[in-house]
C-alpha cells in the first residue's frame, strides 16, 4: 500500500526576487541540457522527448542515444554537479559554482561530451528569456548560490511528489510529470483522448503541443501569473464558461493571458503555509480538472482511474 510522504516537511519559502540571477542562470542551464536531451533522443508526441526528471539528487535526462554510445547526464543539486556518464563505464563531471558563466557551462559541457564520443550540436539560442545572448556568449549569467539551489530543489522535489499522486487519479492518457526548460515549469497534462479540430499553429512548438483536448497543469518558481513561485491550470481548447467554475483553495483564481485565454492559479506561499499543504496543493488541482472537465464535457466518470479518492470522484454533472 502506498503511503504518503509529502506532509509535514519544512517547505521553504521561494520568493523570485531573492534568487532570481540564480534562478535564471540555473534556467539556461537546464536549457542547454535540455537541449542536448532533444538532439539525442527519437522525437515523441507533444514534446515529450524534451523535458527533464526530477531525480533522487536532482534532475536527470533519463537514457539518451549518440551513434552507438548510450548517455545520461545528472544535474546534481546535493553535490552542485553535473554528471555524464556513459554505457560504456565513464563518467565525467563539470562542478556548479558561482561564477561559473553561460558560456563556460555550455563550453565544458559540449567539451565534455564531444571528449566522450557524443559531438552533438544545438541551439544556442535562449527561450523564455528576453534579452538573454545565445549560450555560447553568455558571460552575463553566472550566478549560482547552493544554498538558493538547495531550496529550489527540495520545493521542486516536494511538487513532483503530489504531481505523481494526483497522476494517478487519472485512467486516461497522461504525461510523465516532467520540467520543460523553455518556460522552467515541471508540468503534467491529461488527455480526453479527443483530437481538436485541425488548425495549424503558426509555431511548431505550440502547434504539436495542441493537437489534442488537454488540461494541463504546472509549477513555475515565477511567472503564469504570479510574482513569485505558483501552481497553474489550463484547458485546451478553452471552453465557454470556464472561468466561471470555482476554484479550491479561496486564493485560488483565474487570471487572463496574453493570448486571450485563462489560467488557474494559486501561489507557492498560499500552499507552503497552510494548515496541510499535500491537501492544499491536490485541491486545486482536482478543482481546476474539474473546471476544464465539466464545461469541455470529458467523459469524467470514464476517465477516473481505481486510485481516485471518494473525495475526489465525479459529482458534477
Amino acid at each position: 500500500m502506498y503511503v504518503d510522504q509529502t506532509r509535514g516537511r519544512d517547505l521553504p519559502a521561494l520568493p523570485l526576487a531573492e534568487w532570481r540571477p540564480t534562478k535564471d542562470t540555473l534556467h539556461l542551464y537546464c536549457q542547454i541540457v535540455g537541449k542536448i536531451r532533444m538532439a539525442a533522443t527519437a522525437p515523441r508526441n507533444h514534446w515529450w522527448n524534451v523535458p527533464l526528471y526530477a531525480a533522487i539528487r536532482g534532475l536527470t535526462t533519463g537514457r539518451m542515444r549518440y551513434g552507438g554510445l548510450g548517455f545520461a547526464i545528472d544535474m546534481d543539486f546535493l553535490d552542485h554537479r553535473l554528471v555524464v556518464r556513459t554505457d560504456v563505464g565513464k563518467t565525467e563531471s563539470v562542478a556548479l559554482r558561482d561564477g561559473l558563466s553561460v558560456q563556460a557551462f555550455y563550453d565544458s559541457v559540449m567539451g565534455t561530451l564531444a571528449g566522450l564520443g557524443a559531438r552533438l550540436e544545438i541551439s544556442t539560442e535562449p527561450v523564455g528569456l528576453p534579452g538573454a545572448p545565445p549560450h555560447h556568449e553568455d558571460t552575463e549569467h553566472r550566478s549560482y548560490d547552493p544554498a538558493q539551489v538547495d531550496r529550489f530543489w527540495r520545493v521542486l522535489a516536494w511538487v513532483d511528489g503530489v504531481f505523481q499522486e494526483f497522476s494517478g487519479w487519472f485512467s486516461g492518457k497522461s504525461s510523465p510529470v516532467h520540467l520543460f526548460w523553455h518556460d522552467f515549469d515541471l508540468a503534467v497534462t491529461r488527455y480526453s483522448g479527443r483530437r481538436v479540430p485541425e488548425r495549424r499553429e503558426a509555431d511548431p512548438l505550440a502547434h504539436e503541443s495542441s493537437t489534442h483536448e488537454v488540461i494541463g497543469f504546472g509549477f513555475c518558481p515565477g511567472g503564469h501569473g504570479t510574482p513569485d513561485a505558483g501552481f497553474y491550470s489550463y484547458t485546451h481548447p478553452e471552453p465557454p464558461d470556464l472561468t466561471g467554475q470555482p476554484l479550491r483553495p479561496e486564493q485560488a483564481r483565474w487570471i487572463p493571458t496574453e493570448a486571450g485565454t485563462h489560467l488557474a492559479v494559486l501561489g507557492w506561499e498560499d500552499v507552503r503555509t497552510s494548515a496541510d499543504p499535500r491537501r492544499t496543493l491536490l485541491a486545486f488541482l482536482q478543482s481546476a480538472y474539474e473546471a476544464g472537465g465539466v464545461t469541455a464535457g470529458w467523459e469524467m466518470a470514464d476517465l477516473e482511474s481505481i486510485y481516485t479518492p471518494s473525495e475526489a470522484r465525479t459529482s458534477r454533472e
